[in-house]
């Protein structure tokens, strides 16, 4: 049995299901009861904790990689999540990789060329700041980014059907060796959204990250809903699933993503290595050797 079907997704009500039966609309955007903000931003740190001890043993276990992806609306907290719940990790084990707009040298290869590249190693914990699933989101709003790809076969009829096949066959290939694939969705409201933005307008020091053409984008949200319903119908997945986490209260989002974080790495069992009884008695004699330095 390889890996990658060896490794279970943590159970979750907000786990998306693989049979196809999705809702973008029956799926919460808050949680269903008033919190405690201070218990459960209590809850978080204890979780980011534990993920650095994980971490920790991750990297020196060197058999697995973590590959944790983010995607949101505009404004959904992506950074402020992987901010919170990665605080304090190893940056030697830990890298975040943010995609925009693709550079000329990557619309020159396929639209999983420059996501591969990104890619963390065994023992390292990656995040996609936004994805591959870009390829069939904006890009499927705005069909009028394929011009720039230069597809000599394009076909609108079957562009999307082909890259969701592309992703599923992408994923399942890391995850039979050794790269475990966890995807979020933050699902924030159109009216907390709002919110947000306009935030972003009215304190200076959240000026610089107002982005005019979010306000023009918001025309879209119908088109945008419909194309993260049916990309978590097509790929979540036992190796690679997705999970919608109610984004318009912050701190409860960030706890449920810290949650899942944690319970990925712990399921996998990993531990600092232990050496032989030989490694043993060469290490006693290292030591004998630097106490008559």
């Amino acid at each position: 049995m390889t890996v990658g079907r060896k490794w279970s997704a943590p159970k979750s009500e907000l786990l998306v299901p693989f049979d196809g039966s999705f809702r973008i609309d029956a799926a919460p955007t808050s949680p269903s009861r008033e919190l405690d903000k201070a218990a459960v931003e209590a809850a978080r740190r204890e979780r980011t904790l534990e993920i650095y001890e994980l971490q920790r043993k991750l990297y020196a276990d060197n058999r697995y990689a973590a590959l944790f992806v983010f995607q949101a609306m505009d404004a959904g907290g992506k950074d402020g999540t992987i901010r919170n719940v990665f605080t304090g990790v190893n940056p030697a084990g830990f890298q975040v990789s943010s995609f925009k707009a693709p550079s000329d040298e990557e619309l020159d290869h396929d639209f999983l060329w420059r996501v591969a590249q990104q890619l963390p190693e065994r023992g390292r914990i990656g995040v996609f700041n936004r994805s591959h699933y870009e390829e069939v989101l904006v890009v499927r709003v705005h069909p009028e980014f394929l011009e720039g790809q230069r597809l000599p076969n394009l076909d609108l009829e079957t562009i999307w059907s082909e890259r969701f096949e592309s992703i599923r066959s992408f994923e399942k290939h890391l995850a039979e060796n050794g790269t475990i694939i966890v995807k979020f969705f933050l699902n924030v409201s159109f009216q907390e959204q709002t919110r947000r933005l306009l935030r972003r307008i009215d304190k200076p020091t959240r000026n610089w990250k107002f982005n005019p053409g979010d306000v023009k984008e918001r025309e879209r949200w119908p088109d945008y809903m419909h194309a993260f319903e049916e990309a978590l119908n097509e790929t979540s997945r036992p190796w690679a699933p997705w999970y919608a986490i109610p984004a318009d209260n912050k701190p409860y989002m960030r706890l449920q993503v810290a949650r899942i974080v944690h319970e990925t790495l712990e399921s996998l069992g990993v531990d600092f290595p232990k050496i032989d009884e030989a490694a043993r008695l060469a290490l006693a004699e290292c030591r004998e050797a630097l106490e008559r330095q």
